[in-house]
């Protein structure tokens, strides 16, 4: 994002979807030839068409649709990404391809059918799956959205990263959508956060606890989490491939070499409507804190980090019916009580902030299925059932892929 770019000017948002099968939803490492067949048959690691680009991903069978440029305005949002999933037709059906949301596959054996982009950056892949084995679920099945929140200097991002490091803990609340792994249920609605904590486990300080340490500086920033980084993956990295920003993989990162900090802990939805409604609240939100409307910027800096993390372990697990009983984290949001269900606080706060949010209240609808029905998550497993076949599971996927062809929330 441009340096130029301040608080809540634009924002960047980024979808990852499964490229399978039509007939049996099995994955299909096409995304090379999807992408060429957009470019006219030039290979190409991306393709921009007006404001919305498709690119690849490590994984052949994923594609990302995302911003051509940060969005100064939400609410265009659904009918550009919409059009260009819609755009996108002709060349799935050449490849007998869709689509398929969710966070993760809910069959895919990584290790038997992952395949890593072969082309361009192949060479930072290469060092991933050399270092930390990439045909893993961590690494090769996990499909999430990014939301890019910009800042101009030291004040602007110290002031966001205090909020985002207390909204991160919620999001799988709303977000949760990969209850199914490996053709069963994992025991936690948002599975891929599990798989996503756990990825860069050879040089833990990757990921460090999810939650990003409560620093407020691009200098102790760059000192205690870049330089640490940096010299952790040396020791795997003799020719220092991976000393990007890229290599940080915390639920949010900075990203000081474009002014933002990206959001990473979003399971992908059925259709980018609930996407775009979902980044809407959390904006919202976001600004809330910043606004300091409920607590003061250095009650918002002194939440430990062993907190938040707690709590987002117990919100992946259990997604809206987790119960967070920590009163003074309630007291960060404004909530009254002392304990209550992650989903109620949810239902609480978009309440409130919708009155004074139009483009909040525009996008709202997607967002009532979800407090009235559950996160995706939920609603895949109230169709499955406690006991199903792989029968099942297709036909239930099956149904979640059509949502994303029809424009709709998926209903059980």
């Amino acid at each position: 994002m441009s340096d130029r770019l301040k608080l809540f000017d634009a924002y960047g948002i980024e979808l990852e979807y499964m490229l399978v099968d039509r007939d049996t939803l099995g994955v299909r490492p096409v995304a090379d030839v999807l992408l060429a067949s957009l470019a006219g048959g030039e290979l190409t690691s991306e393709y921009e068409s007006g404001p919305i680009t498709w690119s690849n991903e490590l994984a052949l069978h994923v594609i990302e649709l995302k911003t051509t440029e940060p969005a100064t305005k939400i609410r265009p949002l659904p009918s550009r990404f919409e059009k260009a999933i819609r755009d996108l037709g002709p060349a799935l059906d050449a490849l007998n391809v869709r689509l398929m949301p969710t966070g993760m596959h809910p069959w895919m054996d990584p290790v038997a059918e992952t395949a890593l982009w072969p082309h361009q950056y192949h060479e930072i892949y290469s060092v991933y799956d050399k270092i930390f084995d990439c045909h893993s679920h961590g690494w090769a099945n996990v499909q999430s959205v990014h939301l890019n929140l910009p800042f101009d200097d030291d004040q602007e991002f110290g002031r966001l990263h205090a909020a985002v490091r207390l909204v991160l803990p919620l999001l799988p609340a709303l977000t949760a959508s990969s209850p199914v792994v490996g053709g069963n249920y994992s025991g936690q609605l948002d599975s891929r956060m599990k798989f996503y904590a756990e990825h860069c486990s050879k040089v833990p300080s990757l990921v460090g606890d999810v939650i990003p340490e409560p620093i407020y500086d691009q200098a102790t920033y760059q000192a205690e989490i870049m330089d640490r980084l940096f010299a952790d993956i040396r020791h795997h990295d003799a020719d220092g491939v991976l000393q990007g920003e890229f290599l940080n993989a915390r639920g949010a990162i900075a990203r000081f070499d474009r002014g933002s900090i990206e959001l990473r802990v979003m399971d992908v939805q059925e259709y980018p409507g609930a996407d775009v409604a979902i980044c809407a609240a959390v904006i919202a939100l976001v600004k809330e804190l910043v606004s300091e409307s409920w607590t003061s910027l250095d009650q918002q800096k002194n939440v430990p980090t062993s907190l938040l993390r707690g709590i987002l372990n117990h919100v992946s697990e259990q997604a809206e019916n987790a119960k967070i009983e920590s009163p003074d984290y309630l007291k960060l949001f404004g909530y009254p009580g002392s304990s209550c269900r992650a989903g109620d606080l949810w239902a609480f706060l978009l309440d409130r902030m919708k009155r004074n949010d139009e483009v909040l209240d525009s996008l709202f609808a997607p967002l009532q299925v979800i407090t009235d029905q559950g996160t995706l998550a939920t609603r895949i497993c109230a169709a499955l059932g406690k006991k199903f076949t792989l029968d099942d599971l297709k036909d239930v996927y099956d149904e979640v892929a059509d949502s994303l062809d029809h424009w709709e929330p998926f209903h059980p």
